[in-house]
This record gives C-alpha cells, sequence and structure tokens, in this order.
C-alpha cells in the first residue's frame, strides 16, 4: 500500500478481495485532483465539502505527490478550492468556517512543499490565479481580520492565528515568501494589537500575535517599506505596550530561569548533576522568538523603554506548565502555554511584601542562564536586585547571593558581561560574543565618563575578567588565529584599561579604586608584557596580522609605562625594607607615592564608539535567527492540528 493510500482515510475492508473504501471527503478531494470541475455534476458539491471533516495529511500529501504538468492541469480546480474556502470564512455555519481555515493550512503547506522551487509569482498562480489573486487575498486577509476582532470562538481565533503562522513560514526565507505581500497591503496589525489590548483575548492568543508580529516585522525589513515596522514604531497606547511585556515575561524564558534556580538548588554540590540540569535546561525552552519580539520591540519603539523598566510585583510561575481546560486544545505553536489568570486581569496585583521586578531583570536573568547576552540603567532611584545564575567552576566558589543588595540596573549589566568573559574561554571560541561583550562594557563606561557618574561597583572583577581573557588568548594564539583575528579583541580589551587609565578619576567611585587599577595593572605585568612580545612579533613581521597587531602595539604605551615606573619602586621598596613579599596594603603606598613622576601619553579617541546598526553589520545574524524561529514555527504547526474532534463537537453544539 503506498504511502498516500495510508493516508487516504481507508474505513474498511469488506472481504479480502475488495479495495478498502475511502472516506467521503477523500473521495471529494479527488474529484477537485481531476481535471473536471467538481460541481459540473454536483451543485452543492462545495457546500458538502466544507460540512466534511478535514484529512490534512491526504490533502497536503496528494498535492506533494502531483508532478509539475499534473499541478497545472488542474491549476483551475486549486483555484477553485482556495476560493470556496474564503468564501467559506463568512459563511454563519462555523463548522464551515473551522474547515475552511483548516483546509487552506494544507494549501498553502501543500503547495509550497510541492514547488520548493519555483517563483513565488508561479505559486501565487497556482494557488489563487494571477488574475484574481488581489482581489482573493484581499477577502482573505478582511476575513481573518474579522474572526480576530470579532466576539466569536476563542477556538476560531486561535484557528485564523494558525493560519497566519502557517502562511508566514511555508518557506525557510520569509522575505522569499511572495504571497506576504498581501499581507502587508492587507495589514492586521490593528487585528494583532486588538488581541494584546483586550483582557479576554490576550491570555491565549497573546503569545501567538507576538511571534506573528516579529515574524511580519522580518519580511523584507531592508528592502522595502514594511507597514508593520511602521506601525510598531509609533504604538503608545500603554495597556498595549504592557501586555506585550507581560507576554514576553511569562513566556517559555521565565519558564527555563525558575527552573533552572528549582534545579540548581535541587542538585546543589553534585557537579554532574548540575551539568545535567543545565543542558536539559538550556534545551527546555530556549525561545528565539520572544527574544526577537523583545528585540523588535525595544529598537523600534522608544515608548517602550520605560516599559521594559517599569516594576511590578516578581509572581512566582509554576516550574511545571499546567495543561488549561482547553477551549483551544492544543496551542497553534504546539506549546502549553503557562498559567497567565493574572493576564485576564486589567490589573497587576500589587502587594508590599513582593519584590518588585520588571522585564529588564528578568531578561538579564534570562541572559544569565544562556551565558551570551542608558540612562535608566544608571538611575540611582531604580534600584533593584538580580540574582544572576553562576555556573558552577573549579576555580571558584560558588557565590551565596541570598541577600544581594539593591544597585542600578548596570551593575547588574556588567555582572552579566563579566560573567560570560570569564564561562566561555574555549576552543570552540564564540569571538562575535565576546566582542559585543566587550563593546558594551566599553559603552556604559563612556556614558559614566560623559555624565561623570561614579558607579560603585566591584570594578576589580572586571579588570580580573579582562586579564585573564588576554591570557587565554595568549595561550591559544595558534588555534584561534586560524579562525579568528583575536588582535581585533585584544585591541578592545586593552582600551578599556586605556580608558580606566585615562579617565577613571572622572567615573571611578573613590581615589582607591584607581590606586587599585594601578595595583592590578602591576600584579598582573607578566600577561601585559607577554602580550606585547607576541604582538610585536606578529607587526614586525609579513603577514596578514600585521596591521592589527601594529594597533594592539601602539595601545599598550600607557600599560607598559606603568609597569615600566612602578616595579621598579616597588622592588626598591621591598629591597630597602629588607621585605621579601610585599603586601597587597605595601604595593598600594608605592604606587600613591609615585604617581608624580609617571609619565602617560593621551591617547585619543577613547571614548568614541561605533554606533548599534542594525543594517548592515547585523542584517545576516537576523536573516539566520528568523530563519531559525520560521523553521520551528512551521515544525509546531504542522505536527500540531487543533484537534478536530473537539472543534467539531464544540461548534456542532453552537449549530
Amino acid at each position: 500500500m503506498s504511502q498516500l493510500e495510508k493516508k487516504a482515510g481507508l474505513l474498511r475492508r469488506t472481504s479480502s478481495s475488495k479495495k478498502p473504501l475511502k472516506e467521503k471527503v477523500v473521495l471529494m478531494y479527488d474529484e477537485i485532483f481531476a481535471k473536471e470541475d467538481p460541481a459540473k455534476n454536483n451543485s452543492r458539491f462545495w457546500d458538502e465539502l466544507f460540512l466534511m471533516k478535514v484529512n490534512l495529511e491526504y490533502l497536503e500529501a496528494k498535492l506533494e505527490s502531483l508532478d509539475g504538468d499534473e499541478v497545472m492541469k488542474i491549476k483551475d480546480n486549486i483555484n477553485s478550492l482556495f476560493h470556496h474556502c474564503v468564501q467559506a470564512l463568512a459563511e454563519e455555519h462555523q463548522i464551515k468556517v473551522v474547515n475552511a481555515l483548516q483546509t487552506l493550512c494544507a494549501l498553502f503547506r501543500g503547495v509550497h512543499q510541492k514547488n520548493k522551487s519555483a517563483s513565488g509569482f508561479d505559486i501565487i498562480n497556482m494557488l489563487v490565479g494571477f488574475d484574481k489573486a488581489e482581489l482573493r487575498m484581499k477577502d482573505l486577509m478582511e476575513s481573518l481580520d474579522s474572526l480576530l476582532c470579532g466576539e466569536g470562538s476563542e477556538s476560531l481565533k486561535a484557528l485564523c492565528l494558525k493560519l497566519l503562522l502557517c502562511l508566514v513560514t511555508v518557506t525557510d526565507n520569509i522575505s522569499q515568501n511572495t504571497i506576504l505581500e498581501y499581507v502587508m497591503i492587507n495589514s492586521i496589525f490593528e487585528a494583532i494589537l486588538q488581541i494584546l489590548s483586550d483582557v479576554s483575548t490576550r491570555g491565549q492568543h497573546g503569545y501567538d500575535a507576538v511571534v506573528l508580529l516579529a515574524l511580519l516585522v522580518n519580511y523584507r525589513k531592508y528592502e522595502s517599506v514594511n507597514p508593520y515596522i511602521v506601525k510598531l514604531s509609533i504604538v503608545d497606547d500603554e495597556p498595549t505596550l504592557d501586555t506585550f511585556m507581560l507576554i514576553v515575561m511569562f513566556s517559555p524564558c521565565v519558564c527555563v530561569s525558575r527552573q533552572y534556580k528549582d534545579k540548581e538548588e535541587e542538585n546543589h554540590g553534585g557537579f554532574f548533576s548540575t551539568l545535567t540540569s543545565m543542558v536539559r535546561t538550556h534545551l527546555i525552552l530556549t525561545n528565539e522568538a520572544i527574544l526577537l519580539a523583545l528585540y523588535e520591540a525595544v529598537h523600534l519603539n522608544r515608548n517602550f523603554i520605560t516599559v521594559l523598566a517599569q516594576s511590578h510585583p516578581e509572581i512566582d510561575i509554576p516550574t511545571t506548565p499546567i495543561t488549561p481546560v482547553p477551549t483551544t486544545p492544543t496551542t497553534p505553536l504546539g506549546t502549553t502555554p503557562l498559567s497567565m489568570d493574572m493576564m485576564n486581569s486589567s490589573e497587576l496585583p500589587l502587594d508590599p511584601n513582593l519584590q518588585t521586578s520588571n522585564l529588564l531583570i528578568t531578561f538579564l536573568k534570562y541572559s544569565s542562564i544562556d551565558q551570551y547576552a542608558d540612562a535608566f540603567l544608571h538611575d540611582d532611584n531604580m534600584n533593584f536586585r538580580v540574582n544572576l545564575h553562576r555556573m558552577p567552576m573549579r576555580h571558584r566558589k560558588k557565590a551565596a547571593e541570598k541577600n544581594v543588595p539593591s544597585r542600578p540596573l548596570v551593575c547588574a549589566v556588567l555582572d552579566l558581561m563579566v560573567e560570560f568573559i570569564v564561562t566561555h574561554m574555549m576552543k570552540d571560541f564564540p569571538m562575535d560574543l565576546y566582542m559585543r561583550c566587550v563593546q558594551v562594557i566599553h559603552k556604559l563606561i563612556c556614558y559614566q565618563k560623559k555624565c561623570r557618574i561614579r558607579l560603585h561597583y566591584t570594578w576589580r572583577e572586571l579588570w580580573s575578567a579582562l586579564i585573564n581573557l588576554l591570557k587565554f588568548l595568549l595561550s591559544n594564539e595558534t588555534v584561534l588565529l586560524a579562525k579568528h583575528n583575536i588582535f581585533h579583541l585584544a585591541l578592545l580589551v586593552v582600551n578599556l584599561f586605556n580608558m580606566f587609565i585615562t579617565y577613571g578619576d572622572t567615573f571611578l567611585p573613590t581615589s582607591n579604586s584607581y590606586d587599585e587599577l594601578y595595583y592590578e595593572i602591576v600584579r598582573m605585568h607578566q600577561i601585559f608584557d607577554n602580550l606585547y612580545c607576541m604582538v610585536l612579533r606578529v607587526s614586525t613581521n609579513a603577514g596578514q596580522w600585521k596591521e592589527p597587531a601594529s594597533k594592539v602595539t601602539h595601545s599598550l604605551v600607557n600599560v607598559r609605562a606603568i609597569i615600566n615606573h612602578f616595579n621598579p619602586k616597588i622592588e626598591s621598596y621591598a629591597a630597602v625594607n629588607h621585605i621579601s613579599q610585599l603586601s597587597e596594603d605595601q604595593v598600594l603606598e608605592v604606587v600613591r607615592s609615585n604617581y608624580d613622576t609617571l609619565t602617560l601619553k593621551l591617547q585619543d579617541g577613547l571614548d568614541q564608539f561605533e554606533r548599534y546598526s542594525e543594517q548592515p553589520k547585523e542584517a545576516a545574524f537576523f536573516k539566520e535567527l528568523v530563519r531559525s524561529i520560521s523553521l520551528n514555527v512551521r515544525k509546531n504547526v504542522s505536527l500540531n492540528t487543533l484537534s478536530q474532534d473537539l472543534l467539531l463537537k464544540e461548534f456542532s453544539t453552537i449549530s
């Protein structure tokens, strides 16, 4: 029996000599796939079809099984099926609406799967027909808009979102999905916004609406005017923005964060258990789509920054998702939503005994698990406790953070950068992430220098992390240079020290902090000496790294001046006082006593940084990210069709 026959809805065998019977809907599909007009001999053909339970597998498989010539021969019938599906969406009989929506899903998937190599226009012609495409798609989008915004069944709204997610993700690269031009022309942005702002719909459908919006925003975003980008950038309705925030906070990111915390406490002390927990946690619900949505909201909409830092109670969420009594049997993306009772309330519960949090804190906690991650950050009036997750490592004890002090959020950002630096020194070196990490630190310090903000932060931890990063680059020079320009990263790190040396008196909290900086440079002088020898060697030889190595050589001038100035003074102090090994306080005393005779060179441009621009530098990254999200959404939509039996049962009682 062929694969197609297995999906054909076989009912029974009457005897061993007779072929199995087929479902009536399958027989009707076969009529559509014949050359004749299926309604020619049965004027009620289309009315009857949409009263039948859809056989999605057979319909998709049938479309995929046809060759190009066969498809063109029945193009008129496929166009007619599409047209009647759209017409059925306006029916009062909701079973017809359900079946039409699911049939459209099968059509979009089946035709695209069959014609992966075809141009977008060929697919539009096959589905809708060139001459009627604009009208048919306008009717489709208007019907979906009405269903999403109306007071009808929540199951229908879920199914509409499922269809839209299916339509958006049928191609790996959504920007090659030409049919989305009609979704741009006939915008459903307002419908998405209504879902987010409506108390009765945001809990059930907000997650899928946010994912859909994130994908639509990325359709040809660098090539043409995307109306979803324009409209998202000017949203100023506070309740809608608040809901967006809540959806992100109650997404799987939070679930991962809390599961990590629970498992970490449960397995405390066992390296293997902790490692297993971390790996499992990383795989549970890493949610690229929600992180993309968060990025787009912050990047495009200036009003969202106030929502990002808005305080609200930190509410416990069950680590095991609770399966609700389904109005919608499963969500369109195939994920069981977390319990969102508070999402269905118009106000957040306020309890003075609850610790406050905000979306930025949630994001920082999530980033500290995933290990890859200005004014309000530094605001002393906005202090929060942020318990970042710290990876257990052999060379450090796990810090007890039960009584983390309230600090400006910039401290948590810096902590996160330090944590990344010390935990990712590995052969498979994430150079791009290290570059971003150091650039984040640099930008924050530039802001502090400009505004003369003296941040009370444990700067020594940052200096130590940066010096150890240089040590790692030196130890793995040969391996890393085969893949990366490590001199670019080394230059950024050295220039961070130059920022502290040149401008530290304008932003370090005390004079002691400045003394400690010099102490750390002198204490770890061997690493700076080795770096200088390495870059001098490379810069004096012909090769591809000559120029970038030369830049590092020049950037080390003040660091070397400090080392060459203070080391002899320290050795002399030790000799005069007959001390074999000086204490930290004694070294600091030597440093403080000899500033006056130190000569440093003024270096230009240290407080200049490259402003963030998504296009063109980050375009490739977002293209691949959106492709990954599209593939995952498509997979989940395909595997998790809304339960037809439950849907039909629901609408049978209504109709």
